[in-house]
């Protein structure tokens, strides 16, 4: 693989290869792929990921994905405001979203704490979550985390932050399996797994 004679063909591989789930193989027979295409084609490709980084942001609320300051979903006045689902990732709100079983909010923690991977409470998005869940806005904070050790660590930190503001904690019911990824739980498991939420016990 590392002998591309093309420079310039070797440099969109290793560009490729950055990106996950992509190796090296894959990548080389993505920018052949490209190199087959008309000069439009490829155009567009490169517009597109430069208009996704120049013109998408983190919602200021939920820091879900947004072309505005407030994603549609913090915006929209129909969704109940008194429910706050965390999630790890945007991934996972789009696969709830999908269910068409919740109507409430979220917040995204862009990951789960774990010590192994040198991820730490710290780098995640706590603090704009406990800013938001106050006992005078009867909010439920539902966590719908991964069920492996590190999204029931993630929620027991939640909970020991959250249990003397006097507001409900719930989790999803356990027709999720243990060491599942809500992104990949099918719809229909998932959207039941929210309705028969269960109390978060700690």
């Amino acid at each position: 693989m590392d002998n591309i004679s093309s420079i310039t063909l070797k440099k969109c591989v290793n560009e490729f290869a950055k990106l996950p789930g992509i190796g090296r193989k894959t990548a080389l027979r993505l920018s052949i792929h490209l190199l087959k295409q008309k000069d439009d084609a490829a155009k567009e490709l490169a517009q597109a990921i430069i208009d996704l980084k120049e013109q998408i942001k983190f919602c200021a609320i939920c820091n879900n994905l947004s072309e505005n300051e407030i994603c549609e979903i913090c915006s929209n006045t129909k969704r109940n405001s008194h429910q706050i689902c965390v999630v790890e990732n945007i991934q996972d709100i789009l696969a709830i979203e999908n269910t068409q079983q919740y109507q409430g909010h979220y917040h995204v923690l862009n990951g789960v704490i774990s010590p192994m991977d040198g991820i730490a409470p710290s780098d995640l998005n706590f603090e704009s979550l406990f800013s938001r869940v106050q006992p005078e806005l009867q909010v439920e904070v539902i966590l719908a985390l991964p069920t492996t050790v590190e999204g029931d660590t993630t929620n027991f930190y939640i909970y020991r932050k959250l249990q003397n503001k006097a507001i409900k904690i719930s989790t999803l019911a356990r027709g999720v399996s243990i060491g599942d990824e809500i992104e990949f739980i099918d719809e229909l498991t998932l959207g039941r797994s929210i309705i028969n939420r269960v109390p978060y016990e700690g």
